[in-house]
C-alpha cells in the first residue's frame, strides 16, 4: 500500500504534490529494486514510492534463476563495493529471513584446488578473506573429506558464513514491507525527464507515472532506461547464459563446493550448490546470450543481439578471452564436457547423474574498451539514480545496496523539492 503524506501540508505544498503520482519512481521489481523502495521507506517514512515492474510478478530474472547463495564475500577485492556489502550483506540477509521466516541455512561451503596450478590462487583468496574479515580455514587433500566425502582435490578452504536462502521470498517480502506501490505488467516505452519539475514515464499500456525522482534498478535492461533518459550510461549490459543441471543422485554433495575462480573474469565457475529442498545444483557455465532474457540457444531476439554485436566492447572481450569462452561454449553444448568439468570436484557423477535445469542471465556490464566492470555501479545523474552494474553477489548484498541508492534517491529528492519550494 502506498503511504500517505501528512495532511498538515500547506496548500501549495499540497497542489505542488498532486502533480506527481510518487515522490520516487522506482523501475524494476527485482530484490534491489525493491530493497531500495523497502530502504526509502524506513529512512523516510511518508516518502511515496511506486515501482514499475514489466512482469506479472517480482524477481523473474536475475533474483529468481540464480542458485540461492548467500555468498561471504571471500572473492572480492578488498575495499570493493562487492566486498563490503556481501560481507555486511550476508549478515543481514541471514537476520531478515530468520526475522520473517523465509527459508534459509548457513552451510559453509569449500573452495576445491583441483590442480597445481590453482593453489597460488587458493592461498590468495585465504588472504583476501582474511583482509575482508571472514574466517577461512584452510584444508589439506585429506580434511576436504570431512566435509564432502565425494569430492576430491589437492587443497582446499572452507568458509563458514556461506549459506543459501529462498531470494524470491525475500522479494516479495520486501515488496510487502516497502509499503509501496508495486505496478507489475507495466514495461516502460518512454521516459521524458525534465532537470526542472521531474520524470514522466509511459508504460506500455499507455499509463503515465509521474514523480521527482526516478530509480533505474531495470538489471538486464538498465542500460536501456539510462538512454531512455537521456543519460549515457557509458557502458552497455552483455548478457551472459548461465545453465544448470541438477544431480540425479544429491546424496553425493552436503553442501556448498566450488573450484578455485579464474581471478580474469568476474565468473565463478560450474559449482556443486545444495539447495534447501534437498536438490543439488551443478553450474553455471557461461556463454553470450542471443537476447537480454535469451534462457536457450532457441531464444535470439535480432535487435538486442544488434545492440550487444555492434558495441566495440563485445569484439574486445571476444578477442581478448576467446579460449576461456570456446571452453564455455564446448560445456554448453557438450553434456558430455559439462559433466567433465563436474568430475574434477566430484569424480563420482557421471552424465546420467545430470539433469537439466533452468537457466539464468547474468546481466553484465561491460565498458567500450572490453573491460568487464567488476564492481557494483551506480551512477546519479538530474533527477535520476542508474543502478548499471549489479550482478552476483547483488541478491546477497541487496539490502546494503538498497541503502546506499535510497540515500541517492533521497538526496536527489531533497534537492528537487529545495528547488521548487
Amino acid at each position: 500500500m502506498r503511504q500517505v503524506r501528512p495532511q498538515s501540508a500547506s496548500a501549495p505544498a499540497q497542489a505542488r504534490a498532486s502533480a506527481y503520482d510518487c515522490d520516487v519512481l522506482v523501475i524494476g521489481g527485482g530484490i534491489v529494486g525493491l530493497s531500495t523502495a523497502y530502504a526509502i521507506s524506513r529512512a523516510a517514512p511518508g516518502t511515496r514510492v511506486t515501482v514499475l515492474e514489466k512482469e506479472p510478478g517480482p524477481a523473474r530474472h536475475q533474483t529468481g534463476r540464480n542458485s540461492g547463495v548467500i555468498h561471504s564475500g571471500v572473492y572480492y577485492r578488498p575495499g570493493s563495493l562487492k566486498a563490503r556489502y556481501a560481507v555486511r550483506g550476508a549478515a543481514e540477509m541471514i537476520k531478515f529471513c530468520a526475522e520473517y521466516g523465509i527459508g534459509h541455512a548457513v552451510t559453509g561451503k569449500l573452495i576445491v584446488a583441483t590442480e597445481r596450478a590453482e593453489l597460488p590462487r587458493l592461498h590468495a583468496l585465504v588472504q583476501r578473506g582474511r583482509e575482508n574479515g571472514i574466517p577461512v580455514r584452510e584444508l589439506g587433500a585429506a580434511q576436504i573429506a570431512q566435509y564432502e566425502p565425494e569430492v576430491r582435490g589437492l587443497a582446499a578452504i572452507h568458509v563458514a558464513t556461506t549459506g543459501t536462502c529462498d531470494y524470491v521470498a525475500v522479494a516479495r517480502q520486501l515488496a510487502t514491507a516497502s509499503g509501496a506501490e508495486i505496478r507489475y505488467g507495466a514495461q516502460v516505452l518512454r521516459v521524458d525527464r525534465r532537470p526542472d519539475l521531474g520524470v514522466a514515464v509511459r508504460t506500455r499500456s499507455g499509463d503515465v507515472v509521474r514523480g521527482r525522482v526516478l530509480v533505474n534498478c531495470a538489471g538486464l535492461r538498465c542500460d536501456e532506461i539510462a538512454r531512455l533518459t537521456g543519460d549515457d550510461p557509458r557502458m552497455r549490459i552483455v548478457p551472459f547464459r548461465g545453465e544448470y543441471y541438477e544431480l540425479a543422485r544429491p546424496e553425493l554433495v552436503r553442501g556448498l563446493v566450488y573450484p578455485v575462480p579464474d581471478p580474469a573474469f568476474p565468473f565463478l565457475g560450474v559449482h556443486l550448490t545444495r539447495s534447501l529442498d534437498g536438490s543439488v545444483h551443478l553450474g553455471p557455465n557461461a556463454v553470450p546470450a542471443l537476447a537480454r532474457e535469451g534462457y536457450g540457444w532457441g531464444v535470439v531476439r535480432p535487435r538486442e543481439l544488434a545492440a550487444t554485436l555492434t558495441w566495440p566492447g563485445s569484439w574486445r572481450i571476444a578477442r581478448r578471452h576467446w579460449r576461456y569462452g570456446t571452453g564455455e561454449l564446448r560445456r554448453s553444448l557438450s553434456k558430455k564436457a559439462f559433466t567433465a568439468a563436474v568430475r574434477r570436484l566430484l569424480p563420482a557423477v557421471t552424465e546420467d547423474d545430470l539433469v537439466p535445469a533452468s537457466a539464468g542471465v547474468r546481466a553484465q556490464a561491460v565498458l567500450a574498451d572490453g573491460t568487464l566492470v567488476d564492481d557494483f555501479l551506480v551512477r546519479e545523474a538530474p533527477r535520476a539514480v542508474h543502478v548499471l552494474n549489479a550482478p552476483s553477489p547483488a541478491a546477497t548484498a541487496a539490502l546494503p545496496i538498497g541503502r546506499e541508492v535510497a540515500r541517492r534517491a533521497l538526496t536527489a529528492l531533497g534537492r528537487a523539492e529545495g528547488a521548487a519550494a
